[in-house]
C-alpha cells in the first residue's frame, strides 16, 4: 500500500514540483495530463504513421531482390544532411511561435511564420539543386556499393525534386505545433502517407497500366505524397479566424525584429543538426562497410527502433510547445511540470516497447525479410534495441523541453560530444578492431542514447533553461 501511494504521488502535480518552484495556481493533475496528451497524441500518431510508411516501403522494396533495401536506405542520411538547415530553422520557428502564443502576440507569430516560409523556400531550392547535381559523389561517399549504386542514384534524384514541398510542409507544421495545433500536422501526413502507399503499390511492381518502376516507383510515390502534404498544409493557413493565417495582416519583411530570435535559436539548432548528421552519416558509412546483408539487417532494425522514437517524438513536440507557451506566459513552474509529465509518460510507453521487442523481436525482423541469416542477426540486435528504448525516448522528450525553451546551445554541445564523436568512434572500434560486427554498431548506439539522456537530464534538473529570453 505504501509503495502504491508513492507511485501515485510520483504521477501527481504536487509530486513533480518542489513547492519553492511554484509561481502561481497549479491546475488539477488530470487537466495537466489531458493538456499534454491532447498535443502529444496527434504527433505520436503522425510519427508512428511515418514509421509505418517506412516499414511498408522497406517491405515492398525488399521484394525487388538483393540490394534494393540497401539502395533505398543508403540515401537516408544524405537526404537528412541536405534537410538539416530546414530542421534547425523549424526548431526556431516552433519555439518562437510558442512564445508568441503564450504572450498572446498573434501578429508576432504570423510574422515569424512568414519569415519561415521565405527562408525555407530559399534554403530548400538550393539544397534540391545541389543534391541533384552532386548525387553521384554524395552516394559514393555515403558508402554505396557498385551492386546497387545505380538504383540508389535513381531513387535519390527523384527525392531531390520533392525537397521543396517536403520542406515547406515541415515549416508550416512546425509553426502549427508551436501553437499546439498538432492535429493539423497529423491530418496532413495521414493523407500524404495513404497516397504514398497507394502509389507504392501501383508503381513499385506495376499494376494495370501503371509501369513497373522498382525503387524509382517508391521514390515517385514519396514525391507525390510530399506534394499533396504541402498543398494541404498551405490550405490550413487560409482560414481567417485561425491564430496562424495568411489572411491575417502581418509583415513579410525579414527585419531584425523577426530574424534575431529565430537565428538565436535556429543557429544553435543548426550546429546541433550538423553534429548529429555528421555523426549519423559516419555511423551509416561504417555500418555499410560491414556488407550488404549486415547493412540491410541494420536498416530493418532501425525501422523498428523508430517505433520508440515515434512516441518520444510525439511527447517531445508536446513538451516543446507547452514549455514555450508556459515560459511566454511567465510560468516556469508549468514549463517544468509539463517536462516531467512528458518524461513519466515516456517511461510508461518505453516499458511496453521493451516487452514487445524482447518477446517479439525475431518476428518483427522476419516481417521485412524472411531470410534466416538476416532474421538470426536481427534477433540479437533486437535485444540491444530493447535496452535502448527507455534512454532514447526519455532523452528525446527532455531535448524537446530544452529546445522549446530556446536552450539549443546545450543540446548542440551534447550532440557534438555524443553523436558526432563518441558514437562513430565507438562504432568503428567495436565493429572492426574488436570484431563485434553489427552488434558493435548497436552497442555504440545504445551508449550514445544513455549518454545524451544523462547529460540532458542533468541540464533539465538545474533549471537554467527556464530563464532564457526570446
Amino acid at each position: 500500500m505504501r509503495l502504491m501511494n508513492r507511485t501515485i504521488h510520483f504521477f501527481t502535480v504536487r509530486g513533480m514540483l518542489n513547492p519553492g518552484l511554484v509561481t502561481g495556481e497549479l491546475p488539477p493533475t488530470k487537466d495537466v495530463y489531458r493538456n499534454f496528451i491532447n498535443v502529444a497524441w496527434p504527433s505520436a500518431v503522425e510519427s508512428l504513421l511515418v514509421a509505418l510508411i517506412g516499414f511498408v516501403d522497406t517491405f515492398m522494396v525488399g521484394t525487388l531482390g538483393d540490394g534494393a533495401i540497401a539502395a533505398v536506405g543508403i540515401t537516408s542520411q544524405p537526404k537528412f544532411i541536405l534537410l538539416s538547415m530546414i530542421f534547425s530553422l523549424n526548431v526556431g520557428i516552433t519555439a518562437i511561435v510558442a512564445r508568441r502564443k503564450g504572450q498572446k502576440d498573434r501578429e508576432g507569430a504570423n510574422h515569424t511564420l512568414r519569415a519561415g516560409i521565405i527562408l525555407t523556400t530559399l534554403i530548400s531550392v538550393s539544397m534540391s539543386v545541389l543534391g541533384y547535381i552532386f548525387a553521384v559523389p554524395i552516394l559514393k561517399f555515403a558508402g554505396a556499393e557498385a551492386g546497387y549504386i545505380d538504383q540508389a542514384l535513381s531513387y535519390f534524384r527523384i527525392l531531390m525534386i520533392s525537397i521543396f514541398f517536403t520542406s515547406l510542409n515541415l515549416t508550416i507544421n512546425a509553426a502549427q505545433r508551436g501553437c499546439g495545433n498538432s492535429r493539423i500536422s497529423m491530418r496532413t501526413n495521414i493523407v500524404s502517407n495513404v497516397i504514398n502507399i497507394i502509389f507504392n503499390i501501383l508503381l513499385i511492381n506495376g499494376i494495370g497500366f501503371f509501369p513497373k518502376l522498382g525503387v524509382k516507383g517508391s521514390a515517385t510515390a514519396t514525391c507525390i505524397g510530399a506534394i499533396i502534404a504541402c498543398i494541404i498544409s498551405v490550405t490550413t493557413l487560409l482560414r481567417k479566424d485561425a491564430f496562424l493565417s495568411l489572411r491575417f495582416k502581418a509583415s513579410w519583411k525579414l527585419g531584425r525584429s523577426v530574424l534575431d530570435p529565430i537565428t538565436r535559436v535556429s543557429g544553435s539548432a543548426f550546429i546541433e543538426q550538423v553534429f548529429m548528421r555528421i555523426g549519423f552519416f559516419a555511423y551509416a558509412i561504417i555500418v555499410a562497410r560491414l556488407g550488404t546483408t549486415a547493412y540491410e539487417t541494420h536498416l530493418i532494425c532501425m525501422n523498428i527502433l523508430n517505433l520508440s522514437f515515434c512516441f518520444g517524438d510525439g511527447f517531445s513536440v508536446a513538451a516543446s510547445a507547452l514549455v514555450g507557451q508556459s515560459l511566454g506566459a511567465k510560468r516556469p513552474d508549468m514549463a517544468i511540470l509539463y517536462g516531467k509529465v512528458g518524461q513519466r509518460l515516456a517511461f510508461l510507453v518505453s516499458t511496453m516497447l521493451f516487452i514487445l521487442f524482447m518477446t517479439q523481436g525475431r518476428f518483427l525482423v522476419s516481417i521485412f525479410k524472411d531470410d534466416p541469416t538476416v532474421t538470426a542477426l536481427g534477433a540479437g540486435i533486437m535485444i540491444i534495441l530493447a535496452f535502448t528504448t527507455h534512454a532514447q525516448t526519455s532523452q528525446v522528450v527532455i531535448s524537446g523541453c530544452l529546445r522549446g525553451a530556446g536552450d539549443t546551445v546545450f543540446v548542440a554541445i551534447t550532440s557534438l560530444i555524443s553523436v558526432a564523436v563518441i558514437r562513430p568512434a565507438l562504432t568503428w572500434f567495436l565493429c572492426f578492431p574488436l570484431a563485434f560486427g553489427l552488434y558493435g554498431a548497436w552497442i555504440a548506439l545504445c551508449g550514445d542514447q544513455f549518454l545524451r539522456f544523462s547529460l540532458n537530464f542533468l541540464r533539465f534538473c538545474n533549471g537554467k533553461w527556464t530563464r532564457i529570453r526570446l
